[in-house]
């Protein structure tokens, strides 16, 4: 039986082992998936101690990403692009990365919440690793012009200059939230993403009112039982639409679980199990 488990401090929290084991069962596959707690000391020793014990594979959460990236020997181009590593593999003598956080939003927002992203206009808040890993599947889902809004602004230039190759006429641009009240006078976006903490810590980005009104969708990479702040300010300043994170979260899983078994898996009563079971509780 093939075993998997997620890293992460905390981990106690994680759905994974219920994610992995419903698309298990979509293919009657038999697997063990565990969770296993690493102090930030000590990730590569715990990542060492299972793949001695036979194990087959790992997802990685915070604040191991960028670790995890530093550990394989191989890397996806995606992996490479995030700098962040989600999705491991043990591959004889050596390890594989990959980060698939990017693929899970693209399918989140494509195929379960319907936006068409060939041709959209995007702006993500936040410059951090979450916004990293998700730029490359997002301009290869064809996202004509990507805005990055953050309150280092410098922070955000830098991570725009590294993607200033993206695809056909593709672009990228960082922001000052201070721009925003003047550039929503002369353009509209298709989606906001919330790539913040601020979902978490109960705290409204300083976001426009105008901005909010003028978009179609506001999805934050957050989830909860209830709809998050940034869900809560975008709707009442006229977003049409808000959604959290969790089928973000359930799409990675699908594609890191595609990686190790070849099959992709089912998403759609998967996330309405879940969402079932966290709305409840």
């Amino acid at each position: 039986m093939k075993h998997f488990a997620v890293i992460g401090h905390p981990v106690s929290h994680s759905r994974s082992p219920a994610i992995h084991q419903a698309f298990a069962s979509q293919f009657g596959h038999a697997i063990r998936y565990s969770r296993v707690h690493a102090t930030p000391e000590c990730f590569s020793d715990v990542l060492e101690a299972f793949r001695a014990g036979g194990g087959d594979g790992v997802n990685v959460t915070l604040p191991f990403k960028l670790e995890a990236f530093a550990r394989c020997a191989l890397v996806s181009e995606r992996a490479k692009a995030a700098g962040a590593v989600n999705t491991i593999v043990f591959r004889d003598s050596e390890i594989f990365g990959d980060n698939t956080d990017g693929l899970g939003l693209v399918d989140d927002l494509s195929l379960r919440l319907g936006v068409r992203l060939r041709g959209s206009s995007v702006m993500i808040f936040g410059a951090g690793g979450a916004t990293r890993g998700v730029l490359c599947p997002l301009f290869e889902a064809g996202c004509r012009h990507i805005s990055v809004v953050n309150r280092d602004v410098q922070k955000a230039i830098a991570l725009c200059a590294e993607f200033q190759n993206v695809p056909g006429n593709a672009s990228i641009r960082a922001h000052p939230y201070s721009d925003l009240a003047t550039l929503a006078k002369s353009q509209c976006f298709d989606v906001l993403i919330n790539a913040t903490s601020a979902g978490l810590s109960e705290k409204t980005l300083e976001v426009p009112e105008t901005i909010f009104a003028s978009s179609r969708l506001a999805y934050d990479m957050v989830y909860a039982a209830k709809p998050t702040v940034f869900m809560q300010q975008a709707l009442q300043a006229g977003c049409p639409e808000s959604s959290d994170g969790l089928g973000m979260l359930i799409g990675q899983a699908a594609h890191a679980y595609a990686i190790w078994h070849g099959v992709m898996p089912k998403t759609a009563q998967l996330y309405r199990d879940l969402r079932a079971e966290i709305d409840a509780g």
